[in-house]
């Protein structure tokens, strides 16, 4: 069995953050949104390793999508909008083993932006994020979740980009908190406003705020060098977040895909997709492939899901506990891997411009 470091440094913990947040959504890409997990199984078998998507998806509701263009300047789908409206369609099937999801290549841009700008400027971002969206190729998604659509519809009537933001309740919408998070970690204060400013931009509401809450307070306490499962079991116990507001002790000795598919919903919503996070990193706090693979194999939203498991597993316990063929099978690893390092390292001076409001 592989022995991680007892307690692995903190350039090494920021560094597992970052690359458990790609390697959690990579990993599951090629079942994400499959509810059926027999129809997984028997598609895939036991995902164990990054593989390419195929079709036909059995749970693809894409046949029943549409999608219409805003404006000219702000279409965001270009030649994979005639996809919508037909049966089986994979959201993701032009992607290669490695690739990530269309929110974990804004977390790519949001790496870029944290770098050049020597901080967070949410203006930036936006220019980034905007540039990216309507640039033909530059996402190979088939799809793209409802929040990017409202964004540019908004754009379209003339609203500022501070503006386009929706109430939202997708997990998906706090997959980009983690770079920030990381950056930012030795000055807590800023790291939590800065994370709050950025999920503004496109994720608006009081269950979007209480679910960024419970990420950006596990996380910080884990960068500053409480174990995962001491901050996970004290949030049970306290219960002030209402997303630990579950019975997660009665759940432990249950199978995991009876815990997260009956008691908690695979699907993309924070009410439950939180709380099975919550579980799923209690019960593989110290052990962060087998929970990556478990989370993969449970289905429904696995991508953003393991995501956020992989950032909270990578923070406790390091970059080394991730096998080295996931870190280098990414797309682009060379480049990703000096990114999330430059990233881990550097020094910055707390600042951001105003506000989201």
């Amino acid at each position: 069995m592989t022995q991680y470091p007892i307690s692995p440094s903190g350039r090494a913990r920021a560094e597992g953050a970052l690359f458990g947040l790609f390697i959690g959504d990579a990993l599951a890409m090629p079942a994400h949104w499959y509810y059926n997990t027999a129809a997984l199984r028997k598609d895939y078998g036991t995902i164990s390793d990054y593989l390419k998507p195929r079709n036909p998806h059995p749970d693809s509701i894409l046949w029943r999508s549409h999608y219409t263009v805003p404006d000219p300047r702000f279409d965001i789908l270009h030649d994979q909008a005639r996809f919508w409206g037909k049966p089986g369609i994979h959201y993701h099937q032009f992607l290669k083993a490695g690739e990530n999801t269309l929110n974990l290549k804004l977390c790519r841009l949001l790496l870029h932006s944290l770098l050049e700008k020597n901080g967070y400027d949410p203006d930036d971002y936006l220019k980034r994020y905007i540039a990216f969206m309507t640039t033909p190729d530059s996402h190979r998604d088939t799809y793209v979740e409802e929040y990017h659509r409202h964004f540019f519809a908004r754009l379209a009537e003339g609203r500022s980009p501070r503006k386009c933001g929706i109430q939202e309740k997708h997990i998906g919408g706090l997959v980009g908190l983690v770079p920030i998070i990381v950056y930012y970690r030795h000055e807590p204060q800023t790291a939590a406003r800065a994370a709050r400013n950025h999920l503004a931009l496109t994720h608006r509401g009081p269950r979007m705020e209480r679910s960024a809450d419970f990420l950006i307070d596990t996380l910080l306490r884990v960068f500053q060098g409480e174990s995962l499962q001491e901050v996970l079991m004290s949030g049970m116990k306290t219960q002030i977040n209402p997303l630990f507001g579950h019975p997660f002790a009665k759940w432990l000795e249950q199978p995991d895909d009876v815990v997260v598919g009956r008691r908690l919903s695979t699907a993309c919503y924070v009410e439950d997709a939180v709380p099975a996070v919550i579980y799923l990193a209690n019960q593989s706090a110290e052990h962060p492939v087998r929970g990556l693979v478990v989370n993969t194999n449970l289905g429904g939203d696995n991508a953003h899901r393991g995501a956020l498991l992989g950032a909270l597993l990578g923070s406790a316990n390091g970059l080394a506990s991730f096998p080295e063929r996931w870190v280098e099978g990414l797309e682009d690893s060379v480049a990703l891997r000096k990114h999330i390092r430059d990233v881990s390292t550097s020094s910055n001076n707390g600042s951001f411009p105003d506000d989201v409001n």
